[in-house]
């Protein structure tokens, strides 16, 4: 075969070979393009604890799927994607609030649940072979023309010896502990009975006893104090997944900030959170017991102690009222173990500080003023319209007392509100001939 030959034969059998493709290329039923990557939105906390059991759910359902995207999104030390949350939730008409929360073609979950991972997953099924719309473009024009959409988290976290480790990103919540605390300190029930076995140890004239059964029944009473408010947020924390457990803890704050403000102006008439005047005798005659008995000094402290848990049950009623609004504060942040007990530790030494600081004046001084009515009346205002405040809050709008500047705002705005209300009610309204209350 002659060159020419060997090439038009080369150049015949490329043509064949084009030819046998070309037709199959042309005919051939379009692939089909790949599946759109659907994406999860989940806000949550690291120190959440339903966030953290449910994230190995998230990353083996992430694994399995690779066509899914899942997006972590920190809420609680940051408020960097809080106009993230805000726009999507008001997308999916749903109030922002508890953590985990989750955004998936359209459908959302709050909370962590055999039932919640089950629903998850046949809707991941789902939108993954049918496509389901993205939680960020329902959101739309409620958004701002951000890139989101790559969380990071800064660590800001120290060591503190026993405790472990704190978040110093929750300082604005260290900030409304210490506030609360600081007006729990001054709650009109706690300082009754303070100022009564004040006066009647004092008439003892012996500073030691003095010392040894005041100390022992404040440090046994803010125990018992510090026990009730953990078992109340134990039961937030647990129950935080619950969107309506939070209408619960504001509910309870209206109704305590409502008739505290009532005893104001109507002191205990009608209903009223105030030590029952029938239990009075009995606190009374126990005091007296604790100074005329001849005990000796082990003997009184446990007979204090016996006294100190009885009149912290007979009295919680009337002080109950902060550390339940407390701990609703507190488990919508969805703080762990560590920083609850750091910052429950914080409350009691605010509180016990107060009365401590009273104590030992009294002390000093070895007397103590009377605790008067009109004292109680002003106490009961300030604490009343500051439950109010904090109330609406955790309705509307629970993380505002995650930033310093706006935790701050709210309690300024109900101090002004009480002096408002006190400056009307006893200078200008008598002024224009209106009296109201029971002319106290």
């Amino acid at each position: 075969m002659s060159f020419s030959a060997r090439w038009l034969s080369a150049i015949f059998v490329l043509l064949l070979a084009v030819a046998s493709w070309m037709p199959e290329s042309l005919h051939a039923e379009p692939v089909p393009a790949e599946a759109p990557e659907q994406t999860m939105y989940v806000f949550m906390s690291e120190t959440c604890p339903h966030c953290r059991a449910q994230k190995p759910f998230l990353d083996a359902l992430d694994r399995e799927h690779p066509e899914l995207e899942i997006l972590h999104f920190e809420i609680m030390t940051t408020r960097e994607h809080h106009d993230l949350l805000r726009a999507i939730a008001t997308a999916h008409q749903v109030r922002p609030g508890s953590v985990p929360m989750i955004f998936f073609g359209g459908e959302h979950w709050v909370g962590d649940s055999r039932q919640i991972r089950s629903e998850i997953t046949r809707h991941v099924e789902h939108c993954l072979d049918a496509g389901c719309p993205d939680p960020r473009e329902l959101a739309g024009h409620l958004l701002e023309e951000t890139d989101v959409i790559r969380p990071e988290h800064a660590d800001a976290i120290i060591d503190i010896p026993v405790l472990g480790q704190v978040d110093l990103a929750r300082q604005p919540l260290l900030l409304s502990t210490s506030l609360i605390a600081f007006i729990d300190g001054f709650n009109p029930c706690s300082i009754w009975v303070l100022t009564i076995l004040l006066a009647l140890v004092l008439h003892s004239g012996s500073r030691a006893r003095v010392m040894l059964v005041g100390l022992t029944f404040l440090v046994t009473t803010a125990a018992i104090y510090g026990l009730f408010i953990a078992g109340v947020f134990s039961v937030l924390a647990f129950a935080a997944y619950l969107p309506w457990i939070y209408w619960i803890v504001a509910a309870f704050a209206l109704t305590f900030g409502i008739v505290n403000i009532k005893d104001y102006f109507w002191f205990k008439r009608g209903f009223s959170f105030t030590i029952d005047d029938k239990h009075k005798p009995g606190i009374f005659k126990g005091f007296r017991d604790l100074m005329t008995n001849g005990r000796s000094p082990l003997a009184l402290m446990g007979a204090t102690i016996l006294m100190a848990s009885g009149i912290a049950l007979i009295e919680l009623p009337c002080t109950a009222g902060f550390p339940v609004i407390w701990s609703g504060l507190v488990s919508a942040h969805g703080i762990g173990l560590i920083e609850f007990l750091f910052l429950l530790g914080i409350y009691l030494l605010i509180y016990l500080g107060i009365e401590l600081v009273i104590f030992f004046i009294a002390v000093t001084r070895l007397r103590i003023d009377r605790f008067q009515e009109h004292h109680g009346r002003i106490l009961k205002l300030i604490g009343g319209v500051i439950m109010l405040a904090l109330a609406i809050v955790l309705i509307t709008a629970p993380e505002l007392m995650s930033s310093a500047g706006s935790a701050l705002l709210v309690f300024f705005i109900a101090f002004a509100a009480t002096g408002l209300i006190y400056v009307a009610h006893r200078y200008l309204l008598p002024r224009v001939g209106i009296r109201l209350g029971d002319g106290w």
